[in-house]
């Protein structure tokens, strides 16, 4: 009988972290001596193998250059396994997760992104029931067929839609949220998976990666007093080509003649310019008011329920392909791989 065969994909992040114990310092272990760790592992109805990073990344400097890495890991390795488990820092890995599934185009594969807020070898540590129940979850078939189909991610027994996520929380397990899109499935006493939020995404099995992603892209935050200096500051910024603006409730920014006309500028020079909600739930709504509605005049794009981190890398996805600015505001408000709901 075929068991289903995972490939780990250790990136780096606090999951692979043991105390020394004549120093007391957070070292990474040898994944190759997981089994030993984790003896658990062994009753998994699959077999598993394990890649790790040479230098370990912690999460916080995590790159495009690492997204690259580990897709062409998975590329390399796409024919040989049925999933895959990303192991990866916490902090940024919505970030990862979100880009991973714009650049792994026709993902018919699980590939799950898991990481623990307590070393593997802490007493309370939450990674071995994050890492075991990502393993499982990849290894989910029937009729032979992997059950998940896209990039996921699993925290505190859930799992996520990775573009659908973001972290909440430095100290609770409970770490990550996906505020508007219901979790995939759930670890209880059962594995509870929710079929009916399950896409397949793609028609074609022939995995395609994109890795050229443009960097000259920003996040910028509207807050109560942001100033025409500042904001010109950025937009000015040599070769700037996207912005991800994160406006007020449903999408909402101020109404000044100098900030509407920097936007205006920008647009008018190339920079492709989103809009986002700061809410943790909800989406843009640009004709809802007033304030919304100059946004939308100038050509700023609508970037709906999507949240900041699916947008600042569906933004790096995008910009490299030469799209006219119509065919650019059509593709970011396409749902790819389930990142976005047009819900207005």
């Amino acid at each position: 009988m075929h068991k289903p065969a995972i490939l780990l994909i250790y990136t780096g992040g606090t999951i692979g972290m043991v105390k020394d114990f004549e120093t007391g310092a957070l070292k990474a272990f040898n994944f190759n001596q997981l089994l030993e760790r984790i003896p658990e592992l062994q009753l998994l109805d699959c077999t598993i193998d394990t890649y790790s990073f040479e230098e370990p990344i912690d999460s916080s400097d995590m790159s495009p250059e690492h997204w690259v890495k580990m897709a062409e890991v998975i590329e390399k390795n796409y024919h040989l396994f049925d999933g895959f488990v990303v192991l990866h820092g916490s902090d940024t890995m919505s970030y990862t997760a979100s880009a991973l599934s714009f650049m792994l185009k026709n993902l018919s594969k699980p590939v799950i992104l898991t990481g623990s807020q307590l070393p593997i070898g802490d007493l309370r540590t939450d990674a071995k029931e994050n890492l075991i129940t990502a393993i499982q979850i990849a290894s989910l078939q029937e009729n032979k067929q992997p059950v998940i189909k896209e990039v996921g991610l699993y925290f505190e027994y859930k799992l996520y839609r990775g573009n659908r996520t973001t972290k909440i929380s430095a100290e609770h397990f409970n770490a990550f949220t996906s505020p508007n899109m219901p979790h995939l499935a759930e670890s209880g006493v059962h594995l509870k998976v929710n079929h009916h939020l399950l896409s397949n995404f793609y028609t074609s099995n022939q995995l395609i990666i994109h890795k050229t992603l443009e960097t000259n892209v920003f996040i910028l935050k509207i807050f109560p007093g942001i100033t025409q200096n500042v904001l010109n500051a950025i937009l000015n910024i040599p070769n700037l080509k996207g912005l991800v603006l994160e406006t007020f409730g449903s999408g909402n920014a101020p109404t000044e003649f100098w900030f509407i006309n920097a936007l205006q500028k920008a647009i008018q020079k190339g920079i492709k310019i989103v809009n986002v909600t700061q809410c943790w739930g909800g989406s843009v709504d640009m004709g809802k008011y007033e304030t919304g509605t100059a946004l939308k005049q100038i050509g700023v794009i609508s970037g709906y329920d999507i949240t900041t981190e699916a947008a600042i890398t569906k933004l790096m996805f995008l910009l490299p392909q030469d799209l006219n600015p119509n065919e650019f505001a059509n593709a970011f408000q396409t749902a790819i791989c389930g990142e976005l709901n047009l819900m207005n």
